[in-house]
């Protein structure tokens, strides 16, 4: 009970809809912009992935969330993935996925890399110690996930940041896309995001 309140109270600290996002964009344009972060994690090969050099001049999607998660994390990965398959190479080619495991303990390299392939294979998946995903959660400005007591099965929920951050091109998150955004908001910005330089 503790994380799926937590997660409800991050869910409502995204603020506004995907559908009132300002200005071109149909997600939620930021205040301020945020720089791509400068982090290494370990990825589903079990090898370093430096995300500033491997996601350089692209939009990359990231995302925390975990494989357990009932709701906010398929959702969010399915309508990217069935969007991208509609699109043009012109602009999946420059899109990178990058999701942070927030679930290190259960979220095993070979579980994450089978999860992710659900959605689409192209998908990074990428595992660190929780300490490390806290420091990387407080370098783009989302709420650090929260891990709820185990039940007596030990089974567990984490609630997280519901949002995915759009890095575009120029080193920049301008977009955030809360929970909620539907594939067409998605449909109609990733062209856009993929034009920004």
């Amino acid at each position: 009970m503790a994380a799926a309140a937590a997660l409800a109270l991050i869910l409502a600290g995204c603020g506004i809809s995907a559908e009132s996002g300002g200005g071109t964009y149909r997600g939620v344009l930021l205040a301020h912009a945020i720089p791509r972060p400068d982090f290494t994690l370990t990825d589903t090969h079990g090898q370093p992935f430096d995300f500033r050099a491997r996601t350089d001049d692209t939009v990359t999607l990231l995302f925390f969330g975990y494989l357990n998660c009932p709701d906010v994390c398929p959702v969010h990965l399915t309508n990217i993935a069935t969007v991208m398959r509609g699109l043009p190479y012109e602009v999946t080619g420059r899109v990178r996925v990058v999701f942070i495991t927030t679930d290190p303990a259960r979220d095993t390299p070979e579980k994450l890399a089978a999860w992710l392939a659900n959605f689409d294979p192209s998908f990074i998946g990428l595992r660190g110690t929780p300490e490390q995903v806290k420091a990387i959660e407080k370098q783009v400005d989302v709420a650090p996930a929260v891990a709820a007591a185990p039940d007596s099965s030990g089974a567990y929920e984490v609630g997280h940041a519901a949002q995915v951050l759009a890095f575009t091109r120029d080193d920049s998150a301008h977009v955030v896309y809360p929970f909620g955004t539907r594939q067409a908001d998605w449909a109609h910005d990733l062209p856009l995001l993929v034009k920004v330089k």
